[in-house]
Protein backbone atom coordinates (compact mmCIF):
# COMPACT_ATOMS: atom_id res chain seq x y z
CA UNK A 1 0.00 0.00 0.00
CA UNK A 2 2.69 2.30 1.28
CA UNK A 3 4.54 1.43 -2.71
CA UNK A 4 1.30 2.66 -4.12
CA UNK A 5 1.08 5.64 -2.45
CA UNK A 6 4.38 6.53 -3.35
CA UNK A 7 3.85 5.78 -7.00
CA UNK A 8 0.71 7.97 -6.98
CA UNK A 9 2.19 10.86 -5.57
CA UNK A 10 5.34 10.85 -7.59
CA UNK A 11 2.89 10.42 -10.58
CA UNK A 12 0.79 13.86 -9.30
CA UNK A 13 4.30 15.57 -8.80
CA UNK A 14 5.50 14.63 -12.72
CA UNK A 15 2.46 15.47 -13.82
CA UNK A 16 2.18 18.96 -11.91
CA UNK A 17 6.04 19.64 -13.22
CA UNK A 18 5.18 19.41 -16.64
CA UNK A 19 2.39 21.15 -16.76
CA UNK A 20 4.34 24.18 -15.28
CA UNK A 21 5.76 24.69 -18.91
CA UNK A 22 4.23 27.84 -20.36
CA UNK A 23 3.05 28.08 -23.95
CA UNK A 24 6.04 30.45 -25.06
CA UNK A 25 8.99 27.86 -23.83
CA UNK A 26 7.43 25.08 -26.38
CA UNK A 27 5.49 26.57 -29.24
CA UNK A 28 6.31 29.67 -31.22
CA UNK A 29 3.61 30.90 -33.32
CA UNK A 30 4.58 32.35 -36.74
CA UNK A 31 2.62 35.38 -35.68
CA UNK A 32 -0.29 36.30 -32.68
CA UNK A 33 -1.85 38.59 -34.80
CA UNK A 34 -3.59 38.82 -38.45
CA UNK A 35 -5.35 42.04 -40.03
CA UNK A 36 -7.39 41.35 -42.84
CA UNK A 37 -7.91 45.08 -43.84
CA UNK A 38 -11.10 45.20 -45.61
CA UNK A 39 -13.37 42.74 -46.53
CA UNK A 40 -16.69 42.36 -48.24
CA UNK A 41 -19.41 41.45 -46.54
CA UNK A 42 -20.47 37.53 -46.87
CA UNK A 43 -17.38 36.77 -48.62
CA UNK A 44 -15.54 34.42 -45.61
CA UNK A 45 -12.13 34.90 -45.16
CA UNK A 46 -9.30 32.52 -43.87
CA UNK A 47 -5.76 32.85 -42.35
CA UNK A 48 -2.92 30.47 -41.32
CA UNK A 49 -1.10 30.79 -38.23
CA UNK A 50 2.57 28.77 -38.27
CA UNK A 51 2.78 26.85 -34.82
CA UNK A 52 6.52 25.49 -34.65
CA UNK A 53 7.02 23.02 -31.67
CA UNK A 54 10.48 24.47 -30.26
CA UNK A 55 10.88 21.96 -27.61
CA UNK A 56 12.50 18.12 -27.30
CA UNK A 57 9.26 16.54 -27.34
CA UNK A 58 6.21 16.06 -29.62
CA UNK A 59 3.48 18.53 -28.76
CA UNK A 60 -0.22 17.91 -29.18
CA UNK A 61 -2.93 20.66 -29.77
CA UNK A 62 -5.51 20.19 -26.95
CA UNK A 63 -8.44 22.31 -28.27
CA UNK A 64 -8.67 26.08 -30.43
CA UNK A 65 -11.54 27.65 -29.30
CA UNK A 66 -12.94 31.26 -31.17
CA UNK A 67 -15.04 33.99 -28.73
CA UNK A 68 -18.06 33.19 -31.17
CA UNK A 69 -19.44 31.60 -33.61
CA UNK A 70 -18.28 33.84 -36.55
CA UNK A 71 -15.20 32.86 -36.22
CA UNK A 72 -13.89 29.07 -36.86
CA UNK A 73 -10.33 27.99 -35.57
CA UNK A 74 -9.06 24.41 -37.36
CA UNK A 75 -6.14 22.76 -36.53
CA UNK A 76 -4.58 19.12 -36.55
CA UNK A 77 -4.69 16.37 -33.77
CA UNK A 78 -1.59 15.08 -35.05
CA UNK A 79 1.17 15.21 -32.34
CA UNK A 80 3.34 18.09 -33.70
CA UNK A 81 7.29 16.00 -33.40
CA UNK A 82 9.95 18.47 -31.84
CA UNK A 83 11.15 21.07 -34.11
CA UNK A 84 8.48 20.56 -36.19
CA UNK A 85 5.24 22.58 -37.75
CA UNK A 86 1.51 22.58 -37.73
CA UNK A 87 -1.00 25.16 -39.40
CA UNK A 88 -3.60 26.69 -37.44
CA UNK A 89 -6.74 27.62 -39.96
CA UNK A 90 -8.48 30.67 -38.99
CA UNK A 91 -11.49 31.48 -40.45
CA UNK A 92 -14.41 34.42 -40.30
CA UNK A 93 -17.55 34.74 -41.99
CA UNK A 94 -17.96 38.56 -42.34
CA UNK A 95 -21.60 38.71 -41.93
CA UNK A 96 -21.79 42.22 -39.62
CA UNK A 97 -20.78 45.10 -40.91
CA UNK A 98 -17.73 47.02 -39.12
CA UNK A 99 -14.25 46.59 -37.58
CA UNK A 100 -13.67 43.39 -35.79
CA UNK A 101 -10.88 41.88 -33.29
CA UNK A 102 -11.49 38.11 -32.59
CA UNK A 103 -9.79 35.86 -30.69
CA UNK A 104 -8.72 32.46 -30.26
CA UNK A 105 -7.50 30.59 -27.96
CA UNK A 106 -4.59 27.69 -28.29
CA UNK A 107 -4.39 25.03 -25.17
CA UNK A 108 -1.71 22.99 -25.69
CA UNK A 109 -1.85 18.95 -24.27
CA UNK A 110 0.09 18.87 -20.69
CA UNK A 111 0.63 23.02 -20.28
CA UNK A 112 -0.34 25.01 -18.04
CA UNK A 113 -1.15 28.27 -20.18
CA UNK A 114 -2.94 29.16 -22.53
CA UNK A 115 -1.49 31.35 -26.10
CA UNK A 116 -4.10 33.60 -28.31
CA UNK A 117 -4.27 35.31 -31.76
CA UNK A 118 -6.34 37.49 -32.85
CA UNK A 119 -7.55 38.17 -36.23
CA UNK A 120 -8.81 41.84 -37.12
CA UNK A 121 -10.32 44.18 -40.31
CA UNK A 122 -13.49 45.95 -41.25
CA UNK A 123 -16.24 43.98 -42.78
CA UNK A 124 -17.96 46.45 -45.09
CA UNK A 125 -21.17 46.32 -47.03
CA UNK A 126 -20.62 45.41 -51.40
CA UNK A 127 -21.27 49.18 -52.28
CA UNK A 128 -18.84 50.27 -50.02
CA UNK A 129 -16.16 47.51 -50.82
CA UNK A 130 -16.76 48.20 -54.70
CA UNK A 131 -16.54 51.79 -54.39
CA UNK A 132 -13.41 51.66 -52.05
CA UNK A 133 -11.86 49.11 -53.97
CA UNK A 134 -11.95 50.87 -57.27
CA UNK A 135 -10.32 53.89 -55.65
CA UNK A 136 -7.94 52.01 -54.45
CA UNK A 137 -6.95 50.44 -58.20
CA UNK A 138 -6.96 53.62 -59.55
CA UNK A 139 -4.07 54.69 -56.92
CA UNK A 140 -0.14 54.37 -58.77
CA UNK A 141 1.70 52.46 -56.59
CA UNK A 142 5.28 53.38 -56.07
CA UNK A 143 6.49 49.85 -58.15
CA UNK A 144 4.10 51.14 -61.12
CA UNK A 145 4.96 54.94 -60.86
CA UNK A 146 8.69 53.58 -60.81
CA UNK A 147 8.19 51.15 -63.83
CA UNK A 148 6.29 54.44 -65.54
CA UNK A 149 9.19 56.54 -64.93
CA UNK A 150 11.69 53.81 -66.28
CA UNK A 151 9.57 53.58 -69.85
CA UNK A 152 9.59 57.23 -70.29
CA UNK A 153 13.22 57.32 -69.93
CA UNK A 154 13.96 54.35 -71.95
CA UNK A 155 11.31 56.08 -74.80
CA UNK A 156 13.45 59.57 -74.62
CA UNK A 157 16.74 57.66 -75.06
CA UNK A 158 15.42 56.03 -78.25
CA UNK A 159 13.88 59.23 -79.72
CA UNK A 160 17.91 61.11 -78.52
CA UNK A 161 19.64 58.16 -80.42
CA UNK A 162 17.11 58.61 -83.71
CA UNK A 163 17.39 61.96 -83.90
CA UNK A 164 21.18 61.95 -83.65
CA UNK A 165 21.57 59.61 -86.59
Amino acid sequence: MKKFLFFAAALVAGIGAIAQQKTDEVVKLSSDKYDFGKIKQGVPVTTYFTITNISDKPVVIESATAGCGCTTPEYSKEPIPAGGTSKLKVGYNAANIGPFTKPVTVKLAGVSDTKQVLITGEVQDAATFDATAKTEAAKPTPAAASTATEVKTKTKVKTTKKASK
